[in-house]
Protein backbone atom coordinates (compact mmCIF):
# COMPACT_ATOMS: atom_id res chain seq x y z
CA UNK A 1 0.00 0.00 0.00
CA UNK A 2 1.43 3.22 -1.02
CA UNK A 3 -1.05 5.62 0.54
CA UNK A 4 0.68 8.04 3.56
CA UNK A 5 -0.36 6.08 6.72
CA UNK A 6 0.18 7.55 10.11
CA UNK A 7 -0.66 4.82 13.13
CA UNK A 8 -1.92 6.51 16.80
CA UNK A 9 -2.30 4.43 19.99
CA UNK A 10 -4.90 5.11 22.44
CA UNK A 11 -4.83 6.96 25.98
CA UNK A 12 -5.97 6.16 29.39
CA UNK A 13 -9.47 5.93 29.91
CA UNK A 14 -10.06 3.73 26.56
CA UNK A 15 -8.97 0.48 28.89
CA UNK A 16 -11.67 -2.09 28.66
CA UNK A 17 -11.62 -5.53 30.47
CA UNK A 18 -10.61 -8.31 27.81
CA UNK A 19 -8.35 -6.61 25.91
CA UNK A 20 -5.76 -8.41 23.49
CA UNK A 21 -6.96 -11.66 25.23
CA UNK A 22 -8.45 -13.05 21.80
CA UNK A 23 -5.75 -11.66 19.83
CA UNK A 24 -2.94 -12.94 22.32
CA UNK A 25 -4.96 -16.52 21.41
CA UNK A 26 -4.71 -16.58 17.92
CA UNK A 27 -1.75 -14.49 17.33
CA UNK A 28 1.74 -15.64 18.62
CA UNK A 29 3.08 -12.25 17.79
CA UNK A 30 0.81 -10.30 19.95
CA UNK A 31 1.20 -13.40 22.84
CA UNK A 32 4.63 -12.80 22.92
CA UNK A 33 4.61 -9.09 23.09
CA UNK A 34 2.22 -9.66 26.34
CA UNK A 35 4.57 -12.68 27.38
CA UNK A 36 7.38 -10.47 27.95
CA UNK A 37 5.93 -7.89 29.53
CA UNK A 38 4.75 -10.05 32.30
CA UNK A 39 8.51 -10.95 32.46
CA UNK A 40 9.60 -6.97 32.08
CA UNK A 41 7.89 -6.35 34.92
CA UNK A 42 7.86 -9.65 37.25
CA UNK A 43 4.01 -9.40 37.51
CA UNK A 44 1.23 -10.88 35.92
CA UNK A 45 -0.23 -7.43 33.71
CA UNK A 46 -1.46 -9.78 30.80
CA UNK A 47 -4.05 -11.56 33.64
CA UNK A 48 -5.39 -7.96 34.90
CA UNK A 49 -6.01 -6.25 31.41
CA UNK A 50 -7.35 -10.08 29.91
CA UNK A 51 -9.47 -10.66 32.82
CA UNK A 52 -9.56 -7.80 35.49
CA UNK A 53 -11.53 -7.09 37.10
CA UNK A 54 -12.05 -3.66 36.37
CA UNK A 55 -11.24 -2.12 39.64
CA UNK A 56 -8.02 -3.17 39.26
CA UNK A 57 -7.15 -2.35 35.48
CA UNK A 58 -8.57 1.07 36.06
CA UNK A 59 -5.77 2.45 38.63
CA UNK A 60 -3.35 4.26 36.96
CA UNK A 61 -0.35 2.16 37.53
CA UNK A 62 -1.73 -0.83 35.36
CA UNK A 63 -3.77 0.72 32.70
CA UNK A 64 -1.11 2.78 31.81
CA UNK A 65 1.22 0.03 31.05
CA UNK A 66 -1.68 -2.19 30.05
CA UNK A 67 -2.86 0.51 26.83
CA UNK A 68 0.93 0.31 25.80
CA UNK A 69 1.16 -3.67 25.80
CA UNK A 70 -2.32 -3.88 24.05
CA UNK A 71 -1.00 -1.08 21.42
CA UNK A 72 2.25 -2.84 20.68
CA UNK A 73 0.72 -5.80 20.53
CA UNK A 74 -2.14 -5.55 18.35
CA UNK A 75 0.67 -3.98 15.76
CA UNK A 76 2.97 -7.09 16.16
CA UNK A 77 -0.29 -9.17 15.24
CA UNK A 78 -0.45 -6.66 12.22
CA UNK A 79 2.81 -6.61 11.04
CA UNK A 80 2.73 -10.36 11.45
CA UNK A 81 -0.01 -11.09 8.90
CA UNK A 82 1.30 -7.76 6.46
CA UNK A 83 4.88 -7.33 7.20
CA UNK A 84 5.50 -5.12 4.33
CA UNK A 85 3.16 -2.27 5.88
CA UNK A 86 5.11 0.98 6.40
CA UNK A 87 3.87 3.98 8.22
CA UNK A 88 5.12 7.66 7.72
CA UNK A 89 4.14 8.99 11.17
CA UNK A 90 3.03 8.20 14.29
CA UNK A 91 1.16 9.97 17.36
CA UNK A 92 -0.68 9.15 20.40
CA UNK A 93 -3.16 10.84 22.98
CA UNK A 94 -1.40 11.13 26.29
CA UNK A 95 -0.26 7.69 27.58
CA UNK A 96 -0.41 6.91 23.70
CA UNK A 97 2.56 9.25 22.66
CA UNK A 98 4.92 6.67 24.80
CA UNK A 99 3.52 3.75 22.58
CA UNK A 100 3.89 5.80 19.63
CA UNK A 101 7.69 6.20 20.12
CA UNK A 102 8.37 2.56 21.02
CA UNK A 103 6.53 1.81 17.71
CA UNK A 104 8.91 4.08 16.04
CA UNK A 105 12.12 2.52 18.19
CA UNK A 106 12.83 5.83 19.91
CA UNK A 107 13.25 3.36 22.92
CA UNK A 108 12.71 -0.67 22.83
CA UNK A 109 9.78 -2.44 24.11
CA UNK A 110 11.53 -3.33 27.54
CA UNK A 111 12.59 0.39 27.93
CA UNK A 112 9.23 1.79 27.08
CA UNK A 113 7.26 -0.40 29.61
CA UNK A 114 9.54 0.39 32.37
CA UNK A 115 9.44 4.15 31.74
CA UNK A 116 5.01 4.06 31.22
CA UNK A 117 4.90 1.79 34.58
CA UNK A 118 7.08 4.15 36.43
CA UNK A 119 4.47 7.10 34.62
CA UNK A 120 1.42 5.23 35.95
CA UNK A 121 2.64 4.92 39.77
CA UNK A 122 4.21 8.36 40.15
CA UNK A 123 0.70 9.58 38.50
CA UNK A 124 -1.38 7.51 40.84
CA UNK A 125 0.35 8.85 43.44
CA UNK A 126 -0.39 12.22 42.75
CA UNK A 127 -4.06 11.60 42.35
CA UNK A 128 -4.09 9.88 45.54
CA UNK A 129 -1.96 13.12 47.14
CA UNK A 130 -4.54 15.97 45.68
CA UNK A 131 -8.03 15.97 45.50
CA UNK A 132 -8.52 16.90 41.34
CA UNK A 133 -10.89 15.85 39.34
CA UNK A 134 -11.71 16.98 34.96
CA UNK A 135 -14.37 17.93 32.97
CA UNK A 136 -15.20 18.29 29.40
CA UNK A 137 -16.21 21.13 28.13
CA UNK A 138 -18.13 20.61 24.90
CA UNK A 139 -19.74 23.20 21.93
CA UNK A 140 -17.53 26.11 23.04
CA UNK A 141 -15.11 28.57 21.23
CA UNK A 142 -11.38 27.77 22.86
CA UNK A 143 -11.10 31.71 23.92
CA UNK A 144 -14.10 31.41 26.03
CA UNK A 145 -13.04 27.76 27.03
CA UNK A 146 -9.28 29.04 28.54
CA UNK A 147 -11.18 32.15 30.21
CA UNK A 148 -13.28 29.79 32.05
CA UNK A 149 -10.42 27.84 33.02
CA UNK A 150 -8.33 31.28 33.94
CA UNK A 151 -11.34 32.25 35.91
CA UNK A 152 -11.67 29.21 37.92
CA UNK A 153 -7.95 28.47 38.67
CA UNK A 154 -7.94 25.59 36.81
CA UNK A 155 -6.03 24.25 34.02
CA UNK A 156 -6.80 22.92 29.94
CA UNK A 157 -5.64 19.54 29.84
CA UNK A 158 -6.90 18.50 26.60
CA UNK A 159 -7.88 19.77 22.80
CA UNK A 160 -9.47 16.79 22.19
CA UNK A 161 -11.39 17.70 18.94
CA UNK A 162 -13.07 20.89 17.47
CA UNK A 163 -15.53 21.83 19.99
CA UNK A 164 -14.80 18.80 23.34
CA UNK A 165 -11.84 20.57 25.47
CA UNK A 166 -11.30 19.36 28.79
CA UNK A 167 -10.13 21.43 32.32
CA UNK A 168 -8.54 20.18 35.01
CA UNK A 169 -7.83 20.92 38.15
CA UNK A 170 -8.67 20.78 41.80
CA UNK A 171 -12.19 19.15 42.90
CA UNK A 172 -13.24 22.81 43.85
CA UNK A 173 -11.94 24.67 40.59
CA UNK A 174 -13.48 21.76 38.12
CA UNK A 175 -16.89 22.65 39.66
CA UNK A 176 -16.76 26.13 39.54
CA UNK A 177 -15.69 25.74 35.69
CA UNK A 178 -18.88 23.41 35.12
CA UNK A 179 -21.39 25.64 37.29
CA UNK A 180 -20.08 28.82 35.12
CA UNK A 181 -20.02 27.41 31.35
CA UNK A 182 -23.31 28.02 30.00
CA UNK A 183 -22.52 32.06 31.23
CA UNK A 184 -19.40 31.36 28.83
CA UNK A 185 -21.48 30.21 25.81
CA UNK A 186 -20.41 26.66 26.26
CA UNK A 187 -23.26 24.14 25.15
CA UNK A 188 -22.81 21.49 27.77
CA UNK A 189 -20.05 20.66 30.25
CA UNK A 190 -19.58 16.95 31.98
CA UNK A 191 -17.84 16.17 34.66
CA UNK A 192 -15.18 13.27 34.34
CA UNK A 193 -15.20 9.82 36.30
CA UNK A 194 -11.37 10.50 36.65
CA UNK A 195 -8.81 9.38 39.49
CA UNK A 196 -7.28 12.90 39.75
CA UNK A 197 -6.18 16.12 37.53
CA UNK A 198 -4.63 14.63 35.20
CA UNK A 199 -2.46 17.24 32.29
CA UNK A 200 -2.50 19.48 35.15
CA UNK A 201 -0.54 21.21 37.60
CA UNK A 202 -1.43 18.95 40.60
CA UNK A 203 0.60 16.35 38.65
CA UNK A 204 3.59 18.52 38.98
CA UNK A 205 5.08 15.98 41.62
CA UNK A 206 4.31 12.83 39.15
CA UNK A 207 6.94 15.49 36.34
CA UNK A 208 9.82 16.22 38.84
CA UNK A 209 10.09 12.24 39.70
CA UNK A 210 9.26 11.54 36.67
CA UNK A 211 12.54 13.11 35.20
CA UNK A 212 15.53 10.51 35.85
CA UNK A 213 13.96 7.98 35.04
CA UNK A 214 13.24 9.79 31.50
CA UNK A 215 16.77 11.10 31.68
CA UNK A 216 18.28 7.00 32.38
CA UNK A 217 16.02 5.58 29.60
CA UNK A 218 18.25 4.82 26.61
CA UNK A 219 16.94 6.70 23.47
CA UNK A 220 17.18 7.25 19.80
CA UNK A 221 16.10 9.21 17.11
CA UNK A 222 13.01 7.57 16.06
CA UNK A 223 12.67 5.49 12.18
CA UNK A 224 9.76 7.73 11.36
CA UNK A 225 8.43 10.96 12.81
CA UNK A 226 6.11 11.09 16.46
CA UNK A 227 4.52 13.87 16.90
CA UNK A 228 4.65 15.35 20.78
CA UNK A 229 1.30 15.60 22.58
CA UNK A 230 2.77 18.85 24.09
CA UNK A 231 3.64 20.76 20.17
CA UNK A 232 1.62 18.94 18.15
CA UNK A 233 4.54 18.82 15.80
CA UNK A 234 7.41 15.94 15.33
CA UNK A 235 10.34 15.60 17.75
CA UNK A 236 13.72 13.71 16.62
CA UNK A 237 16.42 14.35 19.11
CA UNK A 238 16.47 12.31 22.11
CA UNK A 239 16.52 15.25 24.22
CA UNK A 240 13.61 16.53 22.35
CA UNK A 241 11.75 13.56 22.90
CA UNK A 242 12.93 13.61 26.77
CA UNK A 243 11.54 17.13 27.04
CA UNK A 244 8.08 16.55 25.14
CA UNK A 245 7.40 13.31 27.32
CA UNK A 246 8.23 15.43 30.42
CA UNK A 247 6.24 18.50 29.66
CA UNK A 248 2.93 16.58 28.62
CA UNK A 249 2.81 15.13 32.31
CA UNK A 250 1.06 18.70 33.52
CA UNK A 251 0.83 20.34 30.10
CA UNK A 252 -2.18 20.75 27.42
CA UNK A 253 -2.79 17.15 24.92
CA UNK A 254 -2.87 19.51 21.89
CA UNK A 255 -4.81 16.64 19.60
CA UNK A 256 -6.39 18.76 17.69
CA UNK A 257 -3.90 20.64 16.36
CA UNK A 258 -1.80 16.97 15.98
CA UNK A 259 -4.56 15.54 13.28
CA UNK A 260 -4.75 18.59 11.73
CA UNK A 261 -1.26 19.02 11.04
CA UNK A 262 -0.47 15.00 9.91
CA UNK A 263 -4.13 16.15 7.75
CA UNK A 264 -3.29 19.17 6.32
CA UNK A 265 0.34 19.55 6.07
CA UNK A 266 1.87 15.99 6.12
CA UNK A 267 -1.37 14.66 3.71
CA UNK A 268 -1.81 11.59 5.72
CA UNK A 269 -4.02 9.86 3.84
CA UNK A 270 -5.28 6.78 6.47
CA UNK A 271 -5.26 6.70 10.07
CA UNK A 272 -4.61 3.53 11.75
CA UNK A 273 -5.76 3.41 15.52
CA UNK A 274 -4.31 0.47 17.45
CA UNK A 275 -5.71 0.73 21.07
CA UNK A 276 -9.21 -0.36 22.44
CA UNK A 277 -12.68 1.55 22.43
CA UNK A 278 -12.66 3.46 19.21
CA UNK A 279 -12.10 6.63 21.13
CA UNK A 280 -9.36 8.00 18.99
CA UNK A 281 -11.06 6.85 15.47
CA UNK A 282 -14.14 9.11 16.99
CA UNK A 283 -11.81 12.33 17.71
CA UNK A 284 -10.22 11.97 14.55
CA UNK A 285 -13.46 12.06 12.21
CA UNK A 286 -15.11 14.64 14.21
CA UNK A 287 -11.84 16.67 13.42
CA UNK A 288 -11.01 15.32 9.30
CA UNK A 289 -14.16 12.90 8.61
CA UNK A 290 -12.46 12.90 4.86
CA UNK A 291 -10.11 10.70 6.04
CA UNK A 292 -10.48 6.97 6.83
CA UNK A 293 -9.81 5.60 10.00
CA UNK A 294 -8.65 1.93 10.51
CA UNK A 295 -9.69 0.80 13.92
CA UNK A 296 -7.33 -2.38 15.25
CA UNK A 297 -8.23 -3.72 18.74
CA UNK A 298 -9.14 -7.67 18.76
CA UNK A 299 -9.18 -10.46 16.04
CA UNK A 300 -11.99 -9.55 14.43
CA UNK A 301 -11.18 -5.63 13.62
CA UNK A 302 -8.02 -6.69 12.31
CA UNK A 303 -9.08 -9.29 10.30
CA UNK A 304 -11.09 -6.45 8.98
CA UNK A 305 -8.06 -4.20 8.38
CA UNK A 306 -6.05 -7.02 6.80
CA UNK A 307 -8.78 -7.29 4.34
CA UNK A 308 -9.18 -3.30 4.09
CA UNK A 309 -4.73 -2.97 3.56
CA UNK A 310 -4.36 -5.93 1.81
Amino acid sequence: MSKRIAILFAGQGAQTVGMGKDIAAAHPAAAAVFAEADAVLGRSLSAVAFDGPEADLVQTANCQPALYVHGLACLAALHAQLGALSFQFAAGLSLGEFTAHAAAGTFTFADGLRLVAERGRLMQLACERTTGSMAAMIGGEEADVRALAAESGVDVANFNSPGQIVLSGSMEGIDKAVAGAKDKGIRKAVKLNVAGAYHSRLMQSAADALAPTLTSTPMHPPRFPVLANFTARAVSTPDEIRAALAAQVTGSVRWTETIEYLADVEKVELFLELGPGGIIAGLVKRTRKEIPVISIADCASLDAALGALA
